[in-house]
């Protein structure tokens, strides 16, 4: 079972994390204003993930896919990564580079399968 993580940031700002099951980060959110803003957040995640299509950008002539959707590209150090997209076209989490196309979409796979029943809690730094 999944879980979102809240953590308050070094400027007052609210950032989540969706960790899988085994406790690793899956994705990662914006800074946002306020801790409503953030839950917000991760409602529109929970909300969009698991009807999301996945447009693979590392193609050429990739097809374009309609929101929400998880963008697969490759970044500058040649890593894969994605991100996902609300129904209005915000970015509302990324996920970490990886070496292998195929780490990148089972990252994905877990996101949609992880928010379906994540708890919410708010965590203090250490």
């Amino acid at each position: 079972m999944g879980k979102f993580e809240i953590k308050k940031t070094k400027n007052d700002g609210f950032i989540f994390n969706l960790k899988a099951g085994n406790g690793e980060v899956i994705a990662t959110s914006e800074t946002y204003n306020s801790l409503d803003a953030c839950k917000n957040g991760i409602n529109s995640v929970i909300t969009n993930a698991p009807e999301a299509t996945v447009e693979d950008q590392t193609v050429e002539g990739f097809a374009t896919e309609k929101n929400p959707k998880f963008e697969l590209y490759t970044d500058k150090k040649g890593e894969f990564r994605f991100r996902l997209k609300a129904k209005n076209g915000q970015i509302i989490a990324t996920g970490e580079g990886y070496k292998a196309k195929a780490g990148c979409k089972n990252g994905i796979e877990s996101i949609k399968k992880n928010v379906v029943d994540a708890k919410i809690v708010e965590v203090e730094d250490k």
